[in-house]
């Protein structure tokens, strides 16, 4: 589901971007930020079981993110939705990394993406790499979701990881009650 959710907001996006202004603009962006944001908690309920800190971490920098999206919120020039949304990609790769119901090889390029996010940080750095760092970070971040469209996650391994997340939450509750 957050792979549909994800080419769904990207083509609204590009939608947007290249062909709708006005109100139609408008409501574009509006289908697209919801999506996002659905796609985000999604990723915040298939990574939980991985480290539940970490998504929740990850997950606040992306709704940050987007809320900066909706206000326009650039100081100084900075495109700080995207910053966040660079942040979120990085979290996200770790937690890739660290699962065992994905291939490593996503984690390591949805943070390859994030990275490119982050040239926005210093908006000249960002203009000097672009198209480079546009197609870096997108193409980063989409074969994440684009793999979780078409192959999604092996069941089982979330399944025991989820088992395993849910005995050591249950066993910190058992030892917190028993002090």
């Amino acid at each position: 589901m957050a792979g549909g959710l994800y080419v769904f907001s990207v083509l609204t996006a590009i939608l947007l971007e290249l062909f709708l202004g006005g109100r139609l603009g408008n409501a574009a962006n509006a289908i697209q930020m919801s999506g996002m944001a659905a796609v985000t908690l999604l990723s915040y309920y298939l990574f939980k079981v991985v480290n539940r800190s970490l998504s929740l971490l990850a997950v606040s920098f992306n709704l940050a993110g987007l809320a900066c999206e909706t206000f326009r919120l650039n100081p100084h020039g900075v495109n700080v939705a995207i910053v966040f949304h660079g942040i979120f990609c990085v979290l996200i790769g770790y937690l890739i990394f660290r699962s065992r119901f994905l291939p490593r090889i996503l984690g390591a390029l949805i943070a390859f993406g994030g990275l490119n996010w982050l040239t926005f940080l210093h908006p000249p750095l960002a203009s000097y790499l672009t198209p480079y760092n546009l197609a870096g970070g997108l193409i980063g971040e989409a074969s994440v979701f684009l793999w979780l469209l078409v192959m999604g996650v092996n069941a089982h391994r979330w399944g025991e990881q989820a088992g395993k997340a849910n005995a050591a939450r249950q066993h910190m509750g058992a030892v917190a009650l028993g002090s």
